[in-house]
């Protein structure tokens, strides 16, 4: 007798066998096979609020990306958004820690990778956001790229442990990183030792506490280089660098580019960007 699967037996469902089941596994390769190339489910993804959805190849280039993602870079439509990169799109040091966590799916080493990263909503604002990828495997199970979702962590994702040990004080850069902060103060605000924060921080993030805070004062900065005409010492004042010149150092340790070179990129035509 073959074995038997019983599935949702308190609604009625009749049990199948394994020979049913191995059936209608095939039944649904071969309908998966007579659907058109070009991803048919991804148009979904358009009309899931707060969900964002990418998929890269081997090589990091962007194959699909979800309309939320193309808004979040400004961009038209897909085909502005085919063929970039991490690096095309995002500041150096953000790019680097997404490619090092594709390279953990690509060479096997996770079958998972879920990361929280603080990034500007669509008021402006540094937020939440929850990353989890998974590698993308041909018929013969190898990897030939990775696909994400992006999503807005909930309130209650806010309570999960992770988020506890530093939630407080990423609530007080986000809202005041445009100001003079220190972080023993944020420390102390926070009912924790210097050493303690760090260490969170640590755990949380890879980076201090000091590190992550001049970060979001480098996205805020970046972001103004984009959408307006500020000068270097008018967005240093915005984000809370001291002049234009620690803005311009700090800028350029972090994205590998000046401050003019990062908005004369942003400027140029896609096609020159990936040249």
């Amino acid at each position: 007798m073959p074995k038997t699967t019983t599935l949702h037996p308190h609604r009625g469902i009749r049990p199948r066998s394994r020979k049913a089941l191995a059936a209608l596994k095939a039944r649904r390769s071969a309908w998966l096979a007579s659907l058109a190339s070009d991803a048919p489910f991804l148009p979904m993804f358009d009309h899931i609020p707060g969900i964002s959805f990418f998929a890269k190849d081997r090589e990091g280039r962007t194959m699909f990306a979800s309309r939320s993602i193309l808004e979040r870079y400004q961009m038209r439509d897909d085909l502005d958004m085919l063929g970039l990169t991490d690096f095309d799109i995002n500041p150096g040091f953000m790019a680097e820690a997404y490619v090092r966590d594709d390279q953990r799916l690509l060479g096997g080493t996770v079958k998972r990778v879920e990361r929280i990263e603080l990034w500007f909503d669509r008021l402006g604002l540094p937020n939440w956001f929850l990353v989890t990828k998974l590698p993308l495997l041909d018929k013969k199970g190898r990897p030939q790229g990775v696909m994400g979702i992006l999503r807005h962590a909930g309130e209650d994702e806010m309570k999960l442990p992770l988020f506890q040990t530093v939630s407080k004080a990423v609530a007080i850069i986000r809202r005041d990183y445009a100001r003079p902060l220190i972080i023993a103060g944020i420390a102390a605000a926070c009912g924790e030792s210097l050493r303690q924060l760090q260490r969170r921080f640590r755990t949380a993030f890879g980076v201090t506490a000091q590190e992550f805070l001049i970060r979001t004062r480098v996205l805020a900065a970046a972001r103004l280089l984009e959408e307006t005409s500020l000068t270097a010492a008018q967005i240093a004042a915005r984000t809370g660098f001291v002049d234009a010149s620690s803005f311009a150092e700090q800028f350029k340790r972090r994205t590998r580019m000046t401050p003019t070179e990062y908005r004369s990129r942003q400027a140029c035509p896609l096609s020159e960007r990936m040249g």
